[in-house]
């Protein structure tokens, strides 16, 4: 499969969020990546159900929701309604997974379980045969702009190994640090989607910044 690329909108500009959106629409992204936060499971607030809802309004790709917040399980309903396509929780703020990712399907979207840097792949066994993706945090969870963590390319290899027997569709998402500077040898380790922000909207020009990402090719070297 062709990897993805899904812009992060929490690295847009929120005074022209409309503009930046229809240049995502514009691009060669695939999804938008959704952050939302709750300045308890992660030190950072961002938006909610009315910003989500305006965002669906506009887009015209899948919204890929990253839930960084306590109790996900009480919102899936509300988010699927919000335009949600693919709902990712994470394995550190449910107390019943399973039963969290059941909701998920049953709101009508594709299911995902995100690791913090210091949460090991093994612990997602039991779980990784319901699951449509996994997104490996390469950077603590809550701040854009981070340095991304290398631990991240061992825990991609592992998920990779593991899914091969347990649920070989799986894609592996990757979140945090990502630029053409690490791109190449994330896909190679066996990220299939890559979320990106400040390496996107901080670019002189943006779509161009998708395209390079999105032309990845394992078997060659991107320019910078």
């Amino acid at each position: 499969m062709k990897h993805l690329i899904a812009p992060s909108i929490l690295s847009a500009d929120f005074g022209n969020l409309q503009r930046d959106i229809e240049m995502i629409n514009a691009s060669a992204a695939d999804w938008f990546h959704v952050d939302v936060m709750d300045g308890v499971f992660v030190p950072n607030i961002s938006f909610g159900f009315p910003v989500m809802k305006a965002v669906a309004e506009h887009a015209k790709k899948p919204l890929d929701v990253h839930l960084m917040i306590v109790q996900p399980e009480r919102y899936i309903e509300q988010f699927a309604d919000a335009g949600a396509s693919m709902i990712t929780v994470h394995y550190e703020a449910c107390v019943h997974l399973h039963r969290t990712i059941q909701s998920i399907h049953n709101a009508g979207c594709k299911a995902s379980v995100a690791l913090n840097p210091h949460t090991p792949v093994a612990l997602l066994k039991d779980i990784l045969g319901d699951l449509d993706m996994v997104l490996i945090m390469s950077v603590n969870p809550g701040f854009g702009g981070q340095t991304f963590i290398p631990n991240t390319f061992s825990k991609v290899e592992e998920l990779k190994r593991l899914a091969s027997t347990l649920q070989p569709d799986l894609l592996i998402e990757v979140d945090g640090g990502v630029g053409v500077q690490n791109i190449q040898e994330l896909a190679i380790a066996g990220v299939d989607v890559f979320v990106a922000g400040n390496a996107i909207f901080a670019a002189p020009s943006p779509a161009e910044m998708i395209a390079k990402m999105k032309q990845l090719d394992p078997n060659q070297s991107i320019v910078a």
